[in-house]
């Protein structure tokens, strides 16, 4: 059912972004089943639909990678369990847009090891019990390509906890993950057919890139968003209300306050501060220096989207 795709200790980073574009990992299983905060189906989408290789990094992303070997060790002496590295990637042969390239095995156990780490602003994340549904997803993602019976979750919420978990498989959630997984792979990345958009900056970012300049004068016609435009125009009502009454919140505290720049309690912390910023006075510039103003004007262009009652 599983088997070695590629061998990776040794193998250089760019080497294994590129084999990564060639399925769905499980890092990406939680995006492509839309419960991941940090990132959407559609960055996925952009990843394994184009040439581009995003080797994005951050701090927490490096002190995970150096923390892993921290995290399988205290699992270890928590649980009394062995595990081995993998250095390989796996591809599921009945599904082989499903790739895995797992942390820890377990030895003597049909089983795997995911390694966290947290912030402790997280850490109401992990309390009684709950798990955030992208690790769960990437758990079970594993246990479908490798056909294992469990997966365990361990993780380090940073000086505060040292946690784990054990998965159990079930079927049910896998038969629904690898439904979803497939349908994504066939149905966006094989035909590179955009994801339905979902709100969020990264989509925003695709529809700028893609589609930036509008064909003067081309018209489509409006044909199944009157649901859609009809729940648009009660949202805008909505918003409208939700700041005023924020507003109202500010202006009663502000007037509370009066003169003062801080005000706090227990709970929260209210600060009201003089700020002062330098900007250019563009209409004075233009006025009485006109050459300068034409020279440092940068043009730009963007497409603006309305909405309109007939």
């Amino acid at each position: 059912m599983c088997k070695v795709y590629a061998k990776t200790k040794g193998l250089p980073k760019e080497e294994w972004l590129k084999l990564r574009k060639n399925g769905i990992g499980g890092s990406d299983a939680g995006a492509v089943c839309g419960v991941n905060p940090y990132r959407s189906a559609l960055d996925v989408f952009v990843d394994k639909a184009t040439e581009e290789i995003s080797d994005f990094d951050n701090e927490a992303m490096r002190q995970g990678r150096d923390l892993e070997d921290y995290v399988a060790q205290r699992f270890c002496e928590e649980t009394g369990l062995k595990v081995r590295r993998s250095n390989a990637m796996y591809v599921n042969e009945k599904y082989p847009f499903m790739l895995a390239d797992v942390d820890r095995l377990i030895i003597g156990e049909n089983a795997g090891l995911e390694c966290k780490t947290a912030s402790p602003y997280s850490f109401d994340k992990w309390q009684d019990g709950k798990i955030p549904a992208h690790y769960l997803a990437q758990c079970y993602h594993y246990m479908a390509v490798m056909g294992m019976d469990a997966w365990y979750l361990a993780v380090i919420i940073y000086g505060k906890e040292f946690k784990y978990i054990k998965l159990e498989r079930d079927e049910e959630i896998i038969e629904n993950l690898v439904r979803i997984e497939q349908q994504f792979w066939e149905n966006n990345v094989l035909v590179k057919e955009m994801p339905i958009p979902d709100g969020s900056k990264s989509a925003e970012e695709f529809i700028k890139a893609h589609f930036a300049d509008s064909c003067e004068g081309k018209s489509v016609p409006l044909v199944g968003f009157d649901s859609q435009l009809k729940r648009r125009q009660e949202i805008d009502e909505l918003l409208d209300k939700l700041n005023t009454e924020k507003n109202a919140i500010d202006q009663q505290i502000k007037t509370y306050m009066q003169d003062a720049e801080i005000s706090e309690n227990q709970s929260f912390i209210v600060s009201w501060k003089n700020v002062i910023s330098n900007k250019i006075d563009t209409a004075k510039l233009k006025l009485e220096m006109p050459d300068i103003y034409k020279q440092f004007l940068k043009p730009s262009s963007s497409r603006r989207f309305t909405v309109k009652t007939v």
